[in-house]
């Protein structure tokens, strides 16, 4: 009874916890659609800086009144994880711009296999048929919903390139810095935030100037659009701590498998706040076909031999004088 009780808290923080990022992530969309369609605020990177800006000030609030406990990650991790996030912010606004937006989805959705490649290759992870076959049965799904025109010339396929890659590696990281270190979701927000922040902010205006010729200095602030702002920073503090605890709850590739829930999810929200003219039968067959990949993953990914990590036996012989040694200190031990 015990056991299942467990295992039923353990369903409803994860439940919890899935939820808690997808409201945040689709409402940072939404409201970032609305402040750089409707506001003309296009400096997404400086955008960004200013999400970990706020972010950090939540750490820093959280450890003054005790609920972040002092940890230590080395300097070396943590300057892996700024270059492989930095790049990653980067890489898909650059990629946003020199590529079609169908290969822009493509890949976003190239993600699920590059993460797949890097746990098993790293973390000796097995995957079961069942669960391959759901995993491309949501790649097929979202790439029916969102992949139209498609295009590509050498340097978005490199800036996509290192989107991807980066991407996949940062959130890779998430959940080997928490378990090989012990940090909790806030522990390693509390390093990683202002060291993103900070390169961010200093790189970000000079980018975003790159990208639009807009200086973010010579932006039209208003009252409207500094609350716009301001609520964009508030809810990514919410999406940053919820990326954080999915991946460290799961793993790189179901927190890309079931994200795209936020994929369907935005494509729906926009229908009913920026137009209905999107919506037409082949999305929704995509958003159908996706779901069902999603639930089937989620199934198949939970059954025993579906999404393990491999374990290598030692040889017999090893074993036996391992056995024999672990007798002989026992005996030892009680003489």
């Amino acid at each position: 009874m015990a056991a299942v009780s467990k295992g039923d808290k353990k369903a409803a923080v994860d439940a919890a916890a899935w939820m808690f990022n997808v409201v945040t992530s689709v409402g940072i969309i939404i409201v970032n659609k609305a402040l750089m369609a409707t506001y003309g605020y296009s400096f997404a990177t400086t955008l960004t800086g200013l999400h970990f800006a706020f972010t950090t000030l939540m750490t820093i609030v959280l450890r003054c009144l005790g609920y972040i406990q002092p940890s230590h990650l080395p300097f070396t991790e943590l300057l892996r994880f700024i270059l492989f996030a930095n790049f990653s912010i980067v890489g898909m606004n650059v990629s946003l711009m020199w590529n079609s937006v169908g290969f822009y989805q493509i890949a976003k959705l190239s993600m699920i296999p590059v993460s797949c490649l890097l746990e098993m290759v790293l973390d000796k992870i097995r995957y079961s048929r069942d669960t391959k076959l759901s995993i491309g049965l949501v790649l097929v799904g979202v790439g029916v919903c969102t992949v139209t025109d498609v295009s590509v010339n050498s340097k978005g396929f490199v800036a996509a390139f290192v989107a991807v890659w980066s991407t996949s590696l940062q959130q890779y990281y998430v959940h080997y810095l928490q378990r090989k270190y012990s940090l909790s979701s806030f522990n390693l927000l509390g390093h990683t935030a202002p060291a993103q922040a900070a390169t961010l902010l200093v790189v970000g205006p000079f980018l975003d100037y790159w990208l639009t010729e807009k200086r973010v200095d010579m932006y039209d602030y208003n009252l409207v659009s500094v609350l716009f702002i301001t609520l964009s920073c508030t809810i990514a503090i919410g999406t940053n701590l919820s990326q954080f605890i999915c991946i460290g709850r799961f793993t790189a590739v179901s927190f890309q498998v079931l994200g795209h829930m936020k994929t369907i999810l935005v494509l729906v929200m926009g229908f009913f706040f920026f137009g209905r003219e999107g919506l037409n039968l082949h999305v929704v067959i995509g958003m159908i076909i996706a779901v069902l990949g999603m639930i089937w993953y989620g199934n198949a990914s939970s059954k025993p031999g579906g999404k393990e990590r491999r374990s290598y036996s030692l040889p017999t012989t090893r074993q036996q004088k391992l056995g024999a040694a672990s007798d002989s200190d026992d005996n030892e031990d009680k003489a």
